[in-house]
């Protein structure tokens, strides 16, 4: 049985790490990730940056669930409002990738996130995705002050 610190220490280590620029997070390559040439397939690659973005948000403090509650006074959503993806190299099975995920741009309700999927030092894919918040009319919300200083880079 493992304590709860020995817990937290997993879950941590689950969501990756808060790096100088944004969120590193590691992530095996599975045979249910590849198609029939034992390649990734392409969408999945949308689900290695969705982990990315979402542990990143994780970590910085900003909890889906905690969103979805109502805790800043109404529920709010997180929407991926435009996604622009360059494929470069193909992943395949029993890779390690990193994904890699920054803050570019952060404006009133709208956030740019830069990523990078890499095996190595070798970049495999780069996407840029505008997402935003949205609440439970559907109309657009400001950040909340303190979200600014916790995704913006450190370094």
């Amino acid at each position: 049985m493992t304590d709860h610190g020995e817990f937290e220490h997993l879950l941590t280590g689950i969501a990756g790490e808060l790096t100088p620029l944004g969120h590193r997070i590691m992530a095996r390559v599975y045979y249910a990730d590849t198609d029939f040439s034992g390649v990734v397939y392409h969408a999945r690659y949308l689900e290695f940056f969705e982990r990315g973005r979402s542990d990143f948000l994780r970590l910085a403090g900003v909890h889906h669930t905690e969103l979805a509650d109502g805790k800043h006074g109404e529920k709010l959503v997180w929407v991926v409002r435009r996604m622009e993806i360059d494929f470069r190299a193909p992943a395949r099975i029993d890779d390690i990738l990193t994904v890699e995920t920054r803050a570019a741009e952060i404006s009133g309700a709208r956030i740019v996130m830069s990523q990078q999927i890499k095996r190595g030092d070798d970049p495999l894919v780069e996407a840029r995705v505008e997402a935003a918040i949205i609440g439970e009319t559907g109309r657009p919300r400001r950040f909340p002050k303190e979200w600014i200083a916790a995704f913006m880079p450190k370094g």
